[in-house]
């Protein structure tokens, strides 16, 4: 395959509009399909994560209808005709999952509470992922589960293909070891079919979109005291329509580009600003980029803030990011790295382990890529933490780099590749249909050459 050519750019400038959220999409849909009543979800992503999500719910029985939104080919307006908290149909086949991580994790909590069995399948980089985390809680619910089981060195772990028979759950009070905003996801949805009350503890505080969702759809839920606490068996009330804001974390991409090309200025219309997410605009701001956001309002039917984020480049310098703020940007944390790149003066990024399991080990995948391309990265471990330390040298050369099959990682070097001298080739970039399929169209019309 031939690798794709970016060239040094100039400058960007305009504005633009995103698709839905990818994060509150999928958990619309997922909400939607158990809930009684028609729910129409508009500025929905037409991703292939997503489409992954609506093809599962689909093979479970639900009537699912999409049409074209008014973003164009890439943006949907989808009608989901719920069935209710136990309406969903066996299938007598496997469920495939593809490489949507969030549908996987996410869905199991919706089928512990089925009474009958299914199998999920994922695809080849899917199956790689730690599973236990979220298989673990559920089996504490009653779920029977079996997966693909591995004993490597003392900890043991499991895979996709998953099997699980769900039914009779009993509610638990659940402290997560790992803080993972889809298995807290999971463990709430499970907890709506169990009987009693039930509870979740996070070691740190992730993103709050199925908590904002079940609300919602009227669900009796409340975070008291650092506890996520959910009530079982009652049935899910449609709000009729939710509107998808813009994706914060594709926003990421070009908030970083226009701070760090010279001459720069975007603004970004509509997009989600769910404080749990929202840590790359205050890091940015704290490494002194020129960042403002307006027109705040409340979006998808009342539950998520909404505003215009405006760009403009500035000489960015090095800052800390502390381990508890890493949940708040756990999927930008790529795109960081390479703004760290162009800054002046030193970046940490603590406790980013977790990124040694996403897709690819984006560690590895972006400390390699920016090395090529003149960056001075190490990465420290120190007291079971592996820290990050960026020394920023200004500027980066172009070079052949890959995506490792990564999404993220490919959009990252897209943009690192044009704020850099001279021309940088970039092996695989067809992942980047998994989370951004329109991605390179909008850059087309904000890049100038």
């Amino acid at each position: 395959m031939t690798p794709f050519l970016v060239r040094s750019a100039i400058c960007a400038k305009g504005q633009v509009c995103l698709l839905g959220d990818k994060s509150i999409a999928h958990r619309a849909v997922i909400l939607s399909a158990i809930s009684a009543g028609k729910t129409v979800i508009e500025n929905f992503p037409a991703n292939e994560d997503c489409v992954s999500t609506i093809n599962a719910f689909r093979r479970l029985g639900v009537k699912i209808i999409s049409s074209s939104g008014r973003a164009g080919k890439d943006s949907r307006v989808i009608t989901v005709f719920g069935v209710g908290l136990y309406g969903l149909k066996k299938t007598n086949s496997p469920i495939f999952i593809g490489e949507s991580g969030t549908t996987l994790r996410v869905i199991l909590g919706v089928l512990a509470g089925q009474s009958f069995r299914a199998k999920l399948v994922a695809g080849p980089a899917l199956s790689k992922r730690p599973m236990l985390r979220v298989t673990s809680p559920l089996r504490l619910m009653g779920a029977k589960i079996t997966a693909r089981r591995t004993n490597y060195g003392k900890t043991p772990e499991e895979y996709p293909p998953i099997i699980i028979s769900g039914g009779n759950l009993n509610a638990i009070s659940y402290k997560m070891p790992v803080s993972s905003a889809q298995v807290k996801s999971a463990i709430l949805l499970a907890g709506l079919y169990a009987k009693g009350v039930t509870r979740v503890r996070e070691p740190l505080k992730t993103r709050d979109h199925t908590e904002r969702m079940l609300r919602l759809f009227k669900v009796n839920i409340k975070s008291k005291r650092g506890e996520i606490i959910i009530k079982g068996q009652n049935e899910l009330i449609s709000p009729e329509l939710v509107v998808i804001p813009g994706d914060i974390s594709s926003a990421s991409f070009f908030i970083v580009l226009a701070a760090i090309l010279l001459d720069s200025h975007i603004v970004i219309k509509n997009v989600g600003l769910n404080p749990l997410r929202a840590g790359i605009l205050k890091i940015l701001i704290r490494m002194n980029a020129n960042i403002k956001v307006s027109s705040r309002k409340i979006q998808v039917s009342g539950s998520e803030p909404v505003g215009d984020i405006i760009v403009r480049y500035s000489k960015l310098k090095g800052a800390v990011l502390k381990a508890k703020e890493v949940p708040s940007v756990i999927d930008e944390l790529p795109i960081l790295m390479v703004a760290a790149c162009f800054s002046k003066g030193r970046t940490i990024l603590q406790g980013a382990g977790e990124l040694r399991v996403k897709e690819t080990d984006r560690i590895r995948s972006m400390t390699e890529n920016l090395t090529k391309m003149g960056a001075n990265i190490k990465v420290v471990k120190s007291s079971g933490s592996e820290n990050i330390v960026i020394e920023g040298t200004g500027v980066l050369h172009g070079a052949k780099v890959k995506s490792f099959g990564d999404h993220r990682t490919a959009m990252s070097m897209i943009i690192a590749g044009l704020s850099s001298q001279g021309n940088t080739q970039i092996e695989g970039i067809n992942c980047i249909n998994k989370s951004f399929p329109n991605f390179l169209s909008i850059l087309e019309k904000i890049v100038r050459y």
